[in-house]
């Protein structure tokens, strides 16, 4: 059986997938990646550990999988997360600085003093904030010492640097587009970005389509070496590739660490109300773009809870959740600031209009609705900015496998949610873009015809005007002042 090796590098795990031309999943593996906590508010990996996670699930897959000849190797990866490394040696240079992490704040708040920030956005799509590259770049060169030759990259480089015996360094144009070093109607490295930033755009990857001949393997435990790397791309991209969402205003959620909410777009449309521009992927020289709307904290806040509440894991927190009715106490998980659409890097997780008649079962509530009410005012800010009506709304990661989060998702923002049965919607997008390469599938039409298990979710009627006053409560206080998305 012909079949493509997809790896889904993500936050906590990284995973490998088995896809064969019919398109269904026939070997999945995963192992763990680690994170760090060095100090208040950074967050950070070892890109050693990285890539040995890669290793050990795609020798997982291969042992779980049928009997395959492995046509290609496609990636898809966490995004704004980014490290540096000797070009000569491959030596880390530093951490993975991880897109949750906020230690670039100040720079960000220097730069927006400064008045970069409508130039930014104009360039890029994307706010001045630290969950974005450009601050980060520059900090892990501060602490390379002079007289190294160095490579900076996003998680696909770094991957294809490892997986190709450091012959290769290159990156997606999706990848390259959460940069904030990259021109998005240009489609190329921005000089003036790089001078914005401190960071000489010569040290970063080639910007090569998403569907793209990226190199060969060399090393790769289990994989044949000269297998083709055939498609790279960020993993919220992928996923809404892997959907099948092309048609504008198509979109999927994806729920994990923290969450990514993206509609396609039939045109570059620049950003507003909190939410951001970018390009969903490339193919043929020509980009897609999307809107997209980064939730900073999503799944991460219910295992915190679980065992706050002592409770045995998610599953059961969320049990309890569902035996409590919506409209208790407020709860916003900004552990790390906040994301789309507030900007907020300054806000702070807090539960508020707690009494002593508050139960478990009301904080457990609280807490798995914040998810609902996050994805609901991104989509908010996109409707306003596009001014048209949602479309198909897919849901992939963990949690849209659960019935009740997605129930409560789909009655706030009062539209359907397609439930899909294969959890990998990432590695999917990622093996199709390399199928196309391969010439497996000869377009999208093909791509979208392929087999998905999916489930509709239709909203119920719920007093939402009481639900978002409780979370807009909430948020005010959160942020000490009132809180809107930027722009309205």
């Amino acid at each position: 059986m012909r079949a493509i090796l997809a790896i889904d590098q993500g936050t906590t795990n990284s995973k490998a997938v088995l896809v064969s031309e019919k398109g269904e999943i026939v070997g999945r593996g995963s192992a763990p990646v680690g994170i760090s906590y060095p100090k208040p508010g950074w967050v950070e990996q070892d890109p050693r550990r990285l890539y040995a996670s890669v290793c050990e699930a795609v020798d997982a897959c291969l042992k779980a999988g049928s009997d395959v000849v492995i046509e290609a190797v496609a990636i898809s990866n966490q995004r704004e997360s980014v490290t540096a490394w000797d070009a000569e040696t491959g030596e880390a240079l530093g951490p993975v600085v991880s897109w949750q992490c906020r230690r670039t704040a100040q720079d960000c708040e220097r730069l927006i003093a400064e008045g970069r920030l409508d130039r930014v956005q104009a360039l890029t799509g994307l706010p001045l904030d630290p969950m974005f590259p450009g601050s980060k770049f520059r900090w892990l060169l501060d602490r390379i010492p002079a007289g190294r030759s160095v490579r900076l990259g996003t998680i696909d480089s770094w991957l294809v640097h490892c997986l190709t015996g450091g012959r290769r360094h290159a990156c997606d144009a999706s990848n390259a587009g959460r940069s904030q070093l990259f021109d998005l109607r240009e489609q190329r490295w921005s000089e003036e970005l790089g001078e914005i930033f401190g960071v000489d755009i010569a040290l970063l990857p080639e910007v090569l389509d998403s569907s793209a001949d990226f190199g060969r393997t060399q090393g790769l435990p289990g994989v044949p070496d000269g297998t083709p790397i055939m498609a790279a791309i960020g993993d919220s991209h992928a996923a809404l590739f892997g959907h099948g969402a092309f048609k504008p205003s198509d979109g999927k959620v994806t729920f994990g660490t923290g969450s990514s909410v993206m509609t396609t777009l039939s045109q570059f449309i620049p950003p507003r109300n909190g939410v951001t521009t970018t390009v969903a992927w490339r193919i043929g020289g020509k980009p897609t773009f999307a809107f997209e709307g980064n939730i900073l904290v999503c799944a991460a806040s219910l295992p915190w809870m679980a065992d706050i509440l002592g409770l045995a894991d998610v599953a059961a927190l969320v049990e309890l959740a569902a035996s409590a009715e919506p409209g208790g106490p407020g709860f916003v998980p900004a552990f790390v600031g906040l994301g789309a659409p507030y900007w907020n890097a300054d806000a702070r997780a807090l539960f508020s209009q707690i009494n002593f008649n508050t139960t478990r079962a009301q904080m457990a509530r609280s807490v798995t609705d914040s998810i609902a009410f996050q994805v609901h005012d991104v989509i908010a800010a996109m409707r306003t900015q596009s001014g048209g009506e949602l479309g198909a709304l897919y849901v992939d990661g963990g949690p849209s496998q659960n019935r009740f989060l997605m129930q409560c998702v789909s009655n706030l923002i009062e539209h359907p949610v397609i439930q899909c049965e294969a959890p990998e919607a990432s590695a999917l997008g990622a093996a199709y873009l390399a199928g196309l390469s391969l010439g497996l599938w000869s377009d999208l039409e093909i791509v979208a015809a392929l087999p998905r298990n999916t489930q509709t979710i239709e909203p119920q009627p719920v007093d939402r005007g009481v639900l978002l006053d409780t979370w807009n409560d909430a948020l005010a206080r959160s942020t000490s002042r009132e809180t809107k998305a930027k722009g309205e």
